[in-house]
């Protein structure tokens, strides 16, 4: 018996025109290298992507799409032409390695600082702190009350997604991902703690998860809902504003339900990432999060959080998923799938050195060959 038939992570899976080899996906993961006053992809994005080039799919880190979205320090962006054609050379050495990659479209609203707009407040959907930390260029910040946005700033940020889009279309990215969950802007709008909105995109879940939908509806007339994921879910860290509340399930599942209409290449759905046993969610805890979504998502689910090669392999053999995501074992191990085709021990990351500014910790991991 091959590999492949033993190992469901090893088969491979169209992901709309996207022919994959395996169905190892590398999670989003920020590692802060955009060290620069461009924002922009440096030649170490190059080599760390290229590297793991042999996933079935590499989700780029989080991008920024706007200069009022920016709130993380050291994060790459997609808004102006020079950061389009910094990435190019990104997706070219993926390509040429035999990979594909799509880009992860990013807007951390209150999340973000008054650091990094001189001052100004960050926006949201209401004028809740959420209790969170910023990452700040001088470390980390408590979060602060934002601002709430307007309707018209609403709309622009639609449009801006819908721009970022097609720039990384034009940056060679075989797609995108809209971050639309976590404690990140769209997770603010639909949670009943941080959006407490009397207008159209507050109040009712169908009001709430209206930003969501127009901007995936925006991004899929952009560049192709073939080509469009989405990174959703109700898995948060239950901290600060972040509480599951009785509204949490219903809203995602409501959000899914909708996903069905567009045709979208993927679903991005994160397993828990607290205890929820004490929670309105205690139901999803474990396996539970996946059997739950794969109930109303009819589509193609990429799960993320917490898996080790087995599990993986079980969630796909049980047909609770149609691939996993890893995030933390693709940073000390370039060549994952190989590394799970030959059962063989998955190296440990420096943790000191995950963020930073140089090739140490990021692109000086040796392949199991080499290792």
């Amino acid at each position: 018996m091959s590999n492949v038939d033993s190992m469901p992570l090893l088969r491979p899976i169209q992901l709309g025109p996207l022919a994959l080899p395996n169905r190892i996906v590398m999670a989003p993961l920020t590692r802060m290298r955009a060290a620069n006053s461009g924002s922009v992809p440096t030649a170490l994005h190059v080599d760390y992507y290229a590297q793991r080039a042999s996933a079935g799919l590499i989700i780029s880190e989080g991008v920024f799409i706007s200069p009022a979205f920016v709130g993380w320090a050291d994060v790459p962006g997609l808004w102006r032409e020079a950061q389009v054609k910094a990435w190019r050379p990104v997706t070219d050495a993926v390509h040429k390695a035999g990979g594909r990659i799509i880009a992860q479209l990013w807007h951390t609203g209150a999340l973000s600082h008054p650091d990094f707009f001189n001052g100004d407040l960050p926006v949201s959907a209401s004028d809740v702190d959420p209790e969170q930390q910023s990452v700040t260029p001088d470390g980390h910040k408590p979060t602060v009350s934002p601002r709430p946005m307007t309707k018209a700033e609403i709309r622009q940020t639609v449009a801006d997604f819908g721009q970022a889009a097609r720039n990384a279309m034009e940056a060679g990215f075989d797609g995108v991902q809209i971050q639309g969950g976590y404690h990140y802007l769209f997770g603010q709008f639909l949670h009943t703690t941080t959006n407490r909105r009397t207008d159209e995109y507050g109040g009712s879940i169908e009001n709430r998860a209206r930003f969501l939908l127009e901007t995936v509806e925006t991004v899929a007339h952009a560049v192709g809902a073939e080509r469009v994921g989405v990174k959703v879910g109700p898995a948060t860290g239950e901290t600060g504003a972040f509480v599951s509340t009785a509204e949490t399930l219903p809203t995602s599942e409501h959000v899914f339900k909708r996903l069905n209409e567009f045709g979208l290449s993927h679903l991005l759905l994160m397993g828990g990432m607290a205890d929820l046993s004490a929670t309105p969610l205690a139901s999803l805890a474990g396996d539970g999060m996946f059997r739950h979504f794969r109930e109303i998502y009819r589509n193609t689910i990429i799960a993320n959080v917490g898996f080790d090669r087995e599990r993986g392999n079980r969630l796909i053999a049980e047909g609770l998923a149609d691939l996993v995501a890893f995030g933390r074992p693709f940073i000390a191990n370039p060549d994952l799938p190989a590394r799970f085709a030959a059962g063989a021990p998955l190296a440990e990351p420096d943790w000191t050195r995950v963020y930073g500014a140089t090739e140490r910790g990021y692109t000086d991991y040796p392949a199991l060959a080499a290792a």
